[in-house]
């Protein structure tokens, strides 16, 4: 049996982890993956296949891509670090890109995407 491309095992954890389904959005891009937070329905996650060069990344081709939601210290820190670049299409002080290229174990990745399921998460009201 084949071995899972890390982009295949973190959108295999997320519908695993919280029983959400990958939503495919645009025609024009058919492998960009976005999963949403099912009480709220914001986004949460993103897999994309993204142009190296629009990464800064040495190389052709593209790039498998997860972009979650975290807050700007967090994505300062995560950017001296490999394996993270600055958002791709989102806000770059509020979302991080992930490289899904092996550079990162798969349990570095998890509580990132924790993270960022919880802060999309809707409000509990204070008593």
């Amino acid at each position: 049996m084949a071995q899972l491309s890390q982009r295949e095992r973190m959108a295999q954890y997320i519908q695993d982890r919280y029983a959400v389904e990958p939503e495919y959005l645009w025609a024009r891009y058919p492998n960009y993956a976005v999963f949403r937070q099912p009480a709220s329905r914001k986004w949460f996650a993103i897999i994309m296949d993204v142009a190296r060069k629009s990464l800064d990344l040495a190389g052709d081709g593209t790039a498998d891509v997860m972009d979650l939601k975290c807050g700007p210290m967090l994505v300062g820190s995560l950017l001296a670090q490999d394996g993270f670049r600055p958002a791709y299409h989102m806000s770059k002080s509020s979302w991080i890109s992930v490289l899904l290229d092996e550079t990162l174990p798969d349990e570095e990745i998890y509580p990132l995407i924790e993270l960022s399921y919880d802060s999309v998460a809707p409000k509990r009201k204070r008593d």
